[in-house]
């Protein structure tokens, strides 16, 4: 039996400066994208940054929210449903990238090509969003009507809206859905409703309340 499964686009935005580089490219606050084969986002590929504190080293990675690197970071959560036999082809392709890891090279220039509207190929390299359509399309699906080298984190944000079901901050959606003391602790943000006090207590308590009621929307 063919049973539906989810695999998972995570948008995040760091706020760092080549995230700001590329925000200038994409025009998107979450301007990073990322494909996770579980909902506790333990499996989670991209093309980035290879080590975080060194953003002149990217390429092919298996990234690790759990690190404190993310503690503040936004994000949006897209859960798309396909076939087993899709997620099995989509996950095995990823592993076979990621035993060739080295190979593969982070495509600034392909950005470029998205502003200009023109492909730029080069071998075994990819950015983000370009990775995650890459391996989607390769299953037959396309949740972007768009080649997958101009596909951008908006373009998933606006594709996949019917498939949201989170969006805030990453931590707090690691804290709700991991039992890992790993997790980071949430901080109070500034961008706490005004009707909410102060706090970080306070803070998290209401972020949980409406992630509740966005799962059960979802």
């Amino acid at each position: 039996m063919n049973r539906t499964k989810h695999i998972y686009i995570v948008l995040t935005g760091t706020g760092t400066a080549f995230s700001n580089m590329i925000k200038w490219f994409t025009k998107a606050e979450l301007n990073h994208a990322s494909l996770a084969f579980d909902e506790q986002l333990t499996e989670v590929y991209s093309f980035g940054r290879k080590h975080i504190h060194n953003p002149f080293r990217a390429g092919l990675i298996r990234e690790n929210f759990a690190d404190p690197f993310y503690q503040e970071t936004e994000c949006a959560i897209y859960r798309f449903p396909v076939s087993s036999r899709e997620y099995d082809m989509m996950y095995a392709h990823v592993q076979g990238m990621m035993r060739n890891q080295e190979c593969y090279k982070y495509h600034l220039l392909g950005l470029i090509g998205v502003l200009l509207n023109t492909e730029i190929h080069r071998k075994n390299a990819y950015f983000c969003s370009h990775f995650v359509a890459s391996v989607i399309e390769r299953s037959g699906q396309r949740p972007v009507e768009k080649p997958a080298c101009f596909v951008t984190p908006e373009d998933f944000a606006s594709s996949l809206r019917p498939y949201g079901i989170y969006r805030g901050s990453l931590s707090l959606y690691l804290r709700f859905h991991r039992q890992d003391a790993s997790v980071p602790a949430v901080q109070a943000e500034a961008s706490v409703p005004a009707n909410v006090v102060s706090g970080a207590v306070t803070a998290m308590v209401g972020r949980i309340r409406r992630l509740v009621r966005m799962e059960h929307a979802g």
